[in-house]
């Protein structure tokens, strides 16, 4: 039969008697009452003729039974045992023969009944082992206390059923499930130990009922408890404890929202589902709790395999950076052994190209930092940044493979400080070999091209010379000067001064040697000598040194070009003249306040004319004038002239226009196309004051020219 379905309830019936009492006694016997065996009265006995005696194998039962054995067999209604009686009485039978009848009826009753009631025990007991058939089955802990509450209310055929669960923490309990509820605030209640029904099962460990809630005052009523009880209507209320060996984990309820008397079998019944839903419970908490475990497991094991496959893999990158170093292995290598660990590609980059605020952050830190979807680990030794590891297409680093790319960026440090101790003495050679070239104009420039070809340098190509200095030098290794103590001695400033000059010689000497150039010490700054390519320009060179200078020593470091030298060996002399150059220009940086910049002659203007060597008239004429003059070979037009006579003019359209005997519109238009090839800016003070030297160099030189010609 269904097991979520409710037992239907017998036919109300008077209470019947226990099973032990005695039967009625028979009806008195009285005159009018024939005794058994008698004749009828009026009746004579024939003569001779007696009552034929009982036989011996007649039935045992009375014949006024069996009318009742036929309505129990028929499982008739309780209101068919009266009909034989009353037919008795009708047909006018005797008084022994009505009491026969009462005695048989009231024995069937009692059958009935006690066969009623072993039939409703059955169906109960059939749906008790089928619920605690589907609670076993059931494995979530939600759908367990569902099935709980709901299969309550079915078994016993209440209106509400419900469940609360104990909380260690809070020491109440607390509303879990309800089924058949309709009140939010009953849904929600809590009840403390001993306060209301439900909190004196949970004290008790027994089962207590009410016919009438808020009549009984066997437990104590609190105002939330009653409010929760009243807003669901609730009236008689059966509660019994869910027990774990001696322990209470809740109680489950039914309820009806009227007054009803709940018997004994039914508070035994729900007792005994109690019992099962607690078994229920606990084996889906001990599921729960295994799920959860082997939940935890299955990630400690992926942990672990997590962390095993990067400790091999930072084994390995240990294993490969150590053979590299034993090897002789060079900085690439290093940043390619990483590349392949990380599965991304690495780079070193110079200071001067490294992201400056990731690198000075990774300096500081001493750890990798990640700039954008880039990470920037620094390479540096003493204070003097080297450089940087920069690891591309790996955005997201754990901590041990952002370990791998700091000890990577280790290791190239001691590579390159192994490669810079070793070089050491041929920065020493480079640097003895510029002083020569600097100081002995009279030097065999076949023994000079031979010496620089033993350390890589060409100085049959064009080269530059650079001059630079320290600005605003700092006290030594950066450490600020407390205002509090006393103000440094001499011998520090000395010292400190002397530790970024050596600190200036490294990096010149370092980034020479990448270039195939030359470096050394020479008046308190540094001197470079590298080499010009055919796209390069010693102005963008100066800018480009001064940059990385100051990147590497985290100073301002001020940096002068000089014009090119064609052949460096077969002209000592002119390597001295540029240099020269490279100072003033490196002096007029500083006097401007552009300290910490790098600029050659041509920055400078007409200015460079006086700071170069080269007086190079035509070259100042040509960057300032040159577009214009261009455009007049190409077109045929007088720009050049009209700008002459505009400046000549003080800057007027009007008396310009006399002067070229032209209208004041084609002076407008001439004047608009100069603004399209010199800039907008060109009668700015500064640009018109060059300008007007250009064209007045302009003039000279072509009246020169001219009278050579002549």
């Amino acid at each position: 039969m269904p097991t979520d379905q409710p037992t239907p309830e017998p036919d109300p019936q008077p209470d019947p008697e226990p099973v032990d009492a005695p039967l009625p006694a028979p009806a008195p016997y009285d005159r009018g009452a024939v005794p058994a065996g008698a004749p009828a009265p009026g009746r004579k006995e024939a003569p001779g003729r007696k009552e034929a005696p009982a036989r011996e194998d007649a039935p045992a039962h009375d014949p006024a039974e069996t009318p009742f054995l036929a309505l129990l067999a028929a499982g008739a209604a309780a209101e068919e045992y009266e009909r034989p009686v009353l037919r008795a009485r009708a047909e006018g039978a005797s008084a022994g023969r009505l009491a026969a009848l009462e005695r048989a009826k009231l024995l069937a009753l009692r059958v009935r009944t006690e066969l009623e009631g072993r039939r409703r025990r059955e169906a109960e007991l059939s749906a008790l082992y089928a619920t605690a058939h589907d609670l076993a089955g059931l494995r979530d802990l939600d759908a367990v206390l569902r099935a709980i509450v709901r299969r309550a209310r079915s078994l016993l055929g209440t209106e509400v059923a419900y469940l609360t669960l104990h909380d260690p923490a809070a020491g109440d309990t607390y509303m879990r499930v309800t089924d058949g509820s309709v009140s939010a605030r009953f849904q929600q209640l809590r009840l403390g130990m001993g306060e209301g029904l439900g909190g004196l099962v949970a004290q008790t460990a027994r089962p207590y009922v009410t016919d009438s809630y808020f009549h009984d005052e066997r437990f104590r009523h609190t105002r939330t408890i009653d409010s929760g009880v009243h807003d669901e209507g609730l009236v008689a209320i059966l509660g019994v404890p869910l027990m774990l060996g001696s322990g209470v984990i809740g109680v489950l309820f039914a309820a009806d929202r009227r007054e009803r008397v709940f018997e004994r079998g039914q508070i035994a019944l729900l007792a005994a589902h109690a019992a099962h839903a607690a078994v229920a419970i606990d084996t889906a908490n001990l599921l729960a709790e295994t799920r959860k475990t082997l939940t935890e497991l299955e990630e400690a094991n992926e942990i672990i395999g997590d962390r095993s496959s990067v400790i091999e893999r930072a084994s390995d990158i240990h294993d490969r950076l150590t053979e590299l170093v034993l090897r002789g292995g060079g900085v690439q290598d290093v940043a390619d052994a990483v590349a392949e660990v990380l599965h991304g590609e690495v780079e070193f980059t110079d200071p001067g190209r490294a992201p400056t605020a990731a690198l000075d952050r990774s300096r500081a830190d001493g750890h990798a930092v990640r700039d954008g979807a880039e990470w920037v680990a620094a390479v540096g030794a003493g204070g003097e940044v080297l450089g940087a590891l920069v690891l591309r297409g790996h955005p997201a680093l754990d901590p041990v493979d952002q370990r791998t790319l700091e000890r990577a960026a280790m290791v190239t440090s001691l590579l390159l400080l192994a490669r810079r101790t070793a070089g050491e003495a041929e920065q020493r050679v480079r640097g003895e070999l510029l002083d020569d070239l600097l100081n002995a104009a009279d030097r065999d420039p076949r023994l000079l091209g031979e010496r620089a070809a033993r350390v890589g340098a060409d100085l049959d190509a064009p080269h530059i010379v650079l001059a630079a200095r320290i600005d605003g030098s700092a006290p030594a290794h950066g450490a600020p000067i407390s205002d509090d103590g006393p103000a440094p001695g001499p011998d520090a400033h000395a010292h400190a001064h002397g530790t970024d000059r050596r600190r200036l010689w490294s990096a010149a000497s370092h980034l020479a040697a990448t270039r195939h150039g030359l470096a050394a010490v020479r008046d308190g700054g540094a001197v470079l000598l590298l080499p010009l390519g055919p796209d390069d320009d010693p102005a963008h060179t100066a800018r480009e040194v001064a940059a990385r200078l100051g990147a590497a020593l985290h100073l301002p470091v001020t940096v002068g070009a000089s014009a090119p030298v064609a052949a460096p060996a077969a002209r000592p002399a002119a390597v001295a003249d540029a240099y020269a150059e490279a100072r003033r220009c490196r002096e007029a940086l500083r006097v401007l306040g552009r300290a910490g910049q790098g600029a050659a002659a041509a920055d400078f203007g007409f200015l460079g004319l006086l700071l170069a060597d080269t007086r190079d008239v035509d070259g100042f004429v040509h960057r300032t004038l040159g577009v214009v003059t261009d455009y007049d070979a190409r077109r045929g037009t007088e720009l050049l002239r009209t700008l002459g006579a505009y400046f000549a003019c003080g800057m007027s359209p009007a008396r310009t226009k006399d002067a070229l005997h032209v209208h004041v519109n084609t002076v407008a238009q001439r004047l608009e196309r100069v603004s399209r090839l010199l800039g907008p800016d060109w009668q700015s003070p500064a640009r018109a004051l060059e300008i007007q030297l250009a064209l007045r160099l302009h003039q000279l030189s072509s009246a020169v020219a001219g009278d050579t010609g002549a």
